[in-house]
């Protein structure tokens, strides 16, 4: 089984990396103290689940992005792609055929 807590702890370092903030800017983000960030990212501690949507606020990403990484984004892309190119194909599909 896979260790959620390890991939949720390097994602949380990956997306406060990735807007190239630091640990004090994300805890001043997320209403918590630079240590718990610290702590969070180290492995030593577990947050919270308010904690956890705390921190992707401050992220500005979607809570399920800190477990499994792009998440909300690869949602948003199938939705896309089915709303762009496989409704348009189903509707010319029915009309040729009815």
């Amino acid at each position: 089984m896979e260790d959620y807590f390890e991939t949720f702890r390097f994602n949380v370092k990956f997306y406060r990396e990735k807007k190239k903030i630091s640990q004090s800017q994300l805890a001043i983000g997320a209403d918590c103290t630079n240590g718990l960030i610290g702590q969070i990212e180290a492995g030593s501690t577990k947050p919270s689940f308010d904690r956890i949507v705390n921190i992707a606020n401050a992220l500005n990403i979607h809570p399920a992005d800190l477990f499994l990484r792009n998440a909300s984004t690869t949602v948003t892309n199938t939705k896309n792609i089915l709303r762009t190119e496989l409704i348009p194909q189903i509707e010319e599909f029915v009309e040729k055929r009815l």
